[in-house]
Order: C-alpha cells, then structure tokens, then sequence
C-alpha cells in the first residue's frame, strides 16, 4: 500500500512501553492504535504524531478539531505543521517523518463515506508538513469504525468501502501491547463530555429558577462569604454527599467567579480529597443549565485538573479543550493546557499549589496563637478569622465594622503584622494589552488596581457565548511557568510569560 508497510514505528505508549515497546507494522496497526495514543476516542479531529530518529519511535502528538468550514482549512494545515514541528523541538528535535489521522464519523447513517470530502485537507496537510522538511510516512481517515489511506493510489489496492478497524472479535497484537502498557481508552470525546452536559427536565427548572434569584445578588457575596459557600460543599461531599439543593448550588456556582475563590479549589488535590472533588465539579458543571452554561467554565477547570492530578489524562485533556471552546482565552485552563502539551507531569505545578496552601494555613495557625483560646473553632472564633481547607481558621480580610480594624501597613493593635489571603500575582504588563472586565488583561472593575486579586479570571454566568474558535496554543511558556511557580512557591499562576498572538481551534496533545 505505501512505504509504512515495510518499516516499524515504535510507540512509546505508557510506562511499561519502556520495557515493552509497542510497535506498529502498519497502517490497519496505526488504525487501531489511535485511541490508545490519546487515551480516547478523537472524534471531529486531526491529529499528528511526530517520529524521531532513526528508530522511528513516537515523538509528540497533537490533536486538534477540524475546522467545520474548508476555507479554514489552510490555516489549520499550517498551523498543524507548525505546532507538531515546534512542540518537537523542545523535546530532543524536529520530527523526520508524522503520521496524520483525520476522524469524522457520519452525521447520518447513509451518508457517504468522509474519506472523500477530507482529501483536500490531507494534501494541505502533507504539503505544509514539506515546507518543513517533515515527510509524511501515512495518513488515514478514521470513520465510523473503517479507515482509508490517503497515501494509497495504486488502482484497486484498497476497498472503496474501507478496512474495519477491529479486524476481528479481539484486539490485535499491537493494540494488545497497548494494554499491557496500562492504556485504556476512556471512551470518545464526544461522550466525554456529553456526559458534563447540563441536567435536563424536570431538575433543570428548579436549578434555573435558583441561578435566577441568585444571580442579582450574586455582587453582594463577600469573598469569604464565597470561600465559606465553597468549603462547606467540599466538606459534605467529602462526607460522602451526592449534591446539592438549588440555592446552595446556584450561590457557589456565582461565587466561582471569584479568581480567589476559584483558585482556592485548586486547593483540594490531596489524596483523600481528590475523589469527592471530583464529584463535586461534575455536579456543579452539570447544574449550570441554559442560558447559565458559562457557569460550568470554572469548575469544569477545576475538573480537569482533579482529573489530571488522579491520573486521568484523557478526561484532563478533553474537558480543558470544551473549556476552551466555552471561553477562549481562560488562563487558568490555556495553562493546564500547556503544561500538559509540554509533556509535564502536574508534579511540579501540584508542589507550588501545596506550598501555597501549607503557607496559607500556617498563618491562620498563626492568628489563633496570637488571638489566644478564643480564636478556636466555634462560635467564640474571632470574626478575623475565615474557615480554611482542612478545618483551620484562615485569614480574613479587613472590612468596616469588625471588632478589631487593622490599621495602615496591615497591623493590629497590640500584634504583628495581620496575614491577608494569599492573592496571586497580576499578569506582567504585557500580559495585559487586551479585553475588558471578565477577559485576561483588560482592567480591574471601576479602576482597581490588579495587586489585591488574583490574576486567573472568572467567567460570568450569562448566557454562554456561541461557538467560536480558540486560539491556538501558545507554546514555550508552560514549563518556564511550574518552575517559576516552585521557587516562588505561589501557585500556579506565576511566571506566565509574554501573551503571542495565534489563531485557529488547534490544541496541542
């Protein structure tokens, strides 16, 4: 059929494959492969695989949607090659040959087979690829459980129809390979997050009319009364509950829009909470019913990357990606997203997240040495003091009315210096050269400045926006953010370089 046929390619596929590698010895192997170097079932997608040196073995991968429009077509071959070449760069070099996948299933169940319709878009593909030095050793369409070669010409070599992709009732050996290498695909994307679609009839009425009434007095909820809303949810789903009344969720689903309060999610990642913050995302994604869907945007965030910290890549991936289809340019997702696409491991980002949070703690321990007994948990708590994650009092900021003020520079009478919630840095100013109140870098409401909040925006809760396509991923900064966020200790939202300008629906995997 095409040179692929005469040479191996080795994947590395997961830990095992590093003693077991998985190796494909053609294109009905790279067929059925294709879930497993995603972790899911890519549907509506392009995907590239890069080769390295002289072994052929697997180098990056990216997956990105295909454009619904074939005048966007070019844009998305270039930027298809561009990525794949500069993500390979960063890690050991350029690619010398990629495979290129194209998925689209029928929208019916008699419509013709896509492998047409796609062709134009795989020469662009193979031919942006060339303008980069970068052969293209196969390219498959992958549809409705068949594929086709679009490298293939030689007359009646291949069926018009297809080659199934499950070539028999078991998989085969190289899918098998998979296996033992630890690899399960999750099932496709579209089911993914289908299953994080809003509740329907008769629980979305009541969860409406909720969000409805919270909604005008969503600007009246202070800071801690949102941290409260938000810690007193974890604790009973840690508890083992399953959701929510509609008040409770509509208010905390509001008060996620605080970057602080959102931020303060990120938090709950340690073994024993990874679990019930799982299940508490989900249930608040799913409660954000039309016309509120931009509700989901920050717990679906969150989401991704309890998912990711747990292990579960595919899900990560796929739920960042709907976030950034949702709203474009959220940073606290674009850099989950690059992290990942950098090859990290959220080990570096999970160990500034828990300095953070011990620093955090550590002054809330602090202000109750200080306040004495009375600033015990309970109802002789000193009102300065906040519950923090864990059980622990935390700081709180100052407002009119609290028995005791805090005087300039931070001080109290008689004490040391009262600590503040922990507020993440602002953009550097070029990160701040675009978009108004709710996008990243526009200004602070009424003119305040930016040092007192966090800089990870939070998406209001009107209507969503209709579809639009997310910008590509801007590369290079993902891993210079971890380490910058691990000697500072601040989280994950120090360190995040220049903003650069790039179009296209493209995400790098």
């Amino acid at each position: 059929m095409n040179a692929m046929n005469n040479e191996h390619v080795t994947l590395s596929l997961g830990p095992a494959s590093e003693q077991r590698p998985v190796v494909m010895r053609g294109p009905a192997d790279m067929a059925e492969l294709l879930p497993y170097l995603l972790g899911f079932y890519p549907d509506d997608s392009i995907v590239a695989v890069g080769l390295q040196g002289p072994d052929l073995h697997q180098g990056g991968v990216i997956r990105a949607d295909l454009p619904l429009s074939s005048a966007d077509w070019p844009a998305a071959a270039e930027e298809t090659a561009a990525l794949l070449v500069a993500l390979s760069e960063r890690h050991g070099g350029r690619p010398l040959e990629v495979l290129l996948y194209l998925c689209q299933d029928p929208v019916t169940a008699h419509a013709p087979p896509a492998v047409d319709e796609l062709r134009p878009l795989a020469d662009q593909l193979r031919a942006a690829f060339g303008r980069r030095g970068v052969a293209v050793k196969e390219s498959l369409c992958v549809s409705d459980g068949r594929w086709w070669s679009f490298l293939c010409r030689r007359e009646g070599c291949c069926d018009p129809a297809g080659n199934p992709v499950r070539r028999g009732p078991d998989p085969g050996p190289a899918a098998a390979a998979a296996t033992v290498a630890g690899l399960v695909p999750r099932g496709s994307r579209k089911a993914i997050v289908g299953a994080l679609a809003p509740v329907g009839p008769p629980a979305d009425a009541a969860q409406r009319e909720a969000l409805a009434r919270a909604e005008p007095l969503a600007g009246s909820v202070s800071r801690e009364q949102g941290l409260e809303l938000l810690e007193q949810a974890f604790a009973e789903f840690a508890a083992g509950a399953r959701e929510l009344d509609e008040e409770q969720t509509a208010r905390l689903l509001f008060a996620l829009r605080d970057r602080l309060t959102r931020d303060r999610g990120v938090e709950f990642v340690r073994p024993a909470e990874l679990a019930p913050a799982e299940r508490l995302w989900r249930f608040l994604v799913r409660r954000a019913v039309p016309p509120y869907e931009g509700c989901a945007v920050a717990p679906l965030t969150l989401l991704a990357w309890a998912s990711w910290v747990a292990g579960d890549t595919a899900t990560a991936r796929v739920v960042l990606g709907h976030v950034l289809r949702l709203s474009p340019g959220y940073l606290l997702a674009e850099l989950l997203y690059e992290s990942m696409n950098d090859g990290m491991t959220p080990g570096a980002l999970l160990s500034a997240v828990e300095a953070q949070r011990r620093r955090r703690e550590e002054r809330a321990a602090a202000v109750r040495r200080a306040s004495g007994p009375a600033a015990e948990d309970g109802p002789g708590a000193p009102p300065g003091a906040e519950r923090a994650p864990g059980g622990e009092p935390g700081p709180r900021s100052g407002s009119p009315g609290k028995a005791r003020r805090r005087h300039r520079g931070g001080r109290r009478k008689g004490g040391s210096a009262a600590p503040t919630p922990t507020a993440m840095p602002t953009p550097a100013p070029e990160d701040q050269s675009q978009g108004g109140p709710d996008h990243p870098g526009g200004p602070g409401p009424a003119g305040r400045p930016r040092g007192s909040v966090a800089l990870l925006p939070a998406l209001g809760c009107g209507p969503a926006a209709g579809a639009r396509p997310t910008r590509g991923v801007r590369l290079g900064r993902a891993a210079a953010c971890a380490s910058a966020a691990v000697r500072s200790g601040a989280g994950l939202h120090r360190g995040r370089g220049a903003r650069q300008g790039a179009g296209g629906a493209h995400r790098a995997h």
